[in-house]
């Protein structure tokens, strides 16, 4: 029996505990890859399941990313080989884990570039970014827009990832520091919004126009904010809600003025077929590759430690990516 973090209710970070995690003695079923894990990416959405703000079926293993080796194959494999080192960034749950069963059509070969932590603390981050600028709505050279977080493991990819294109990216921080971490590392203005009007410095920056699109991913604490900072016709991609939920909004009120255009995705649905997944993170790994973009900062916990991970992300005082180590 392997041992991994299993859940019995959802709740709060207690309700994580460290036991034994089943595992077929008969190998991997049909299509099934066995992974060894060597690394495993710590992501908000882990919080929501464990809080029970996404539906999960209990008892519960958390996680929906991963690096290991593989070390066995099931029935109708093709394309990979015991030894080989892959990665995924999707479900169905069940990442925090020493060892699992998974889809062989849902995992991607790490580069022998990238290590195993790097590549657990990358994975699913630097797809998010992929799919934001690539395909919810393309960045340009020179274009304004604001990006939440911008200190967090998806924003400081995503200042990266806006300097390789050449757009001009607007990031929120919390303290100083984290401001000069991200312009560090391609973020062309920061906004502490702990000591400023956010809304009021986008519209210093773009001389009063705002901006064409913004990416939020904390959700309540900056709606409203994220409203105000769009330009006519401009776009508000809500990619998660590390706040809380959104409460009720009115529609009318809320995006009618401005004619503004509202999306909720998912990194889920958009790497949801094998070819996006692939070319997905074949783009990542270029720009790993020729040194445009590098894993951030990356904290490292034991796997038996996953509930000092959540408490620490939860209190928004990271910086980077969160790993665990089986």
């Amino acid at each position: 029996m392997t041992k991994g973090i299993k859940i019995l209710k959802t709740g709060g970070a207690e309700v994580m505990n460290w036991t034994g995690v089943d595992l077929s003695e008969s190998g991997p079923g049909q299509g099934e890859i066995r992974i060894r894990h060597s690394a495993v990416g710590v992501n908000y959405i882990d919080t929501y399941h464990r809080s029970g703000i996404y539906p999960v079926q209990l008892p519960c293993v958390l996680g929906i990313e991963a690096v290991g080796t593989v070390t066995a194959l099931g029935e109708g494999v093709e394309g990979l080989a015991v030894g080989n080192r892959v990665g995924y960034a999707s479900g169905p749950l069940g990442a925090y884990t020493e060892e699992r069963d998974f889809s062989a059509n849902k995992v991607v070969k790490i580069p022998e570039l990238v290590d195993d932590v790097e590549a657990a603390a990358i994975l699913l981050k630097g797809m998010t970014v992929e799919y934001l600028f690539n395909r919810t709505c393309k960045i340009k050279p020179g274009q304004f827009f604001l990006f939440h977080a911008a200190a967090g493991g998806v924003g400081l990819l995503a200042c990266q990832w806006a300097r390789a294109i050449g757009a001009k990216m607007i990031g929120t921080v919390s303290t100083d520091e984290k401001a000069g971490l991200a312009k560090k590392l391609g973020c062309e203005f920061t906004i502490n919004y702990s000591n400023e009007d956010v809304a009021k410095r986008v519209r210093e920056i773009t001389e009063g126009e705002g901006v064409s699109v913004v990416y939020d991913g904390v959700g309540k604490d900056t709606f409203q904010s994220s409203i105000n900072c769009l330009s006519d016709r401009g776009m508000f991609v809500s990619f998660g809600q590390s706040s809380g939920m959104i409460e009720s909004v009115n529609l009318h009120e809320s995006f009618a003025p401005k004619n503004l255009y509202y999306t909720r995705p998912s990194l889920l649905v958009y790497n949801k077929t094998k070819n996006e997944l692939h070319e997905s993170s074949a783009l990542l790994f270029s720009l790993l590759k020729s040194k445009k973009i590098k894993a951030p900062n990356i904290k490292k916990y034991a796997l038996k430690d996953a509930r000092q991970a959540h408490i620490d992300l939860q209190s928004r005082k990271t910086v980077g990516s969160l790993v665990l180590i089986p």
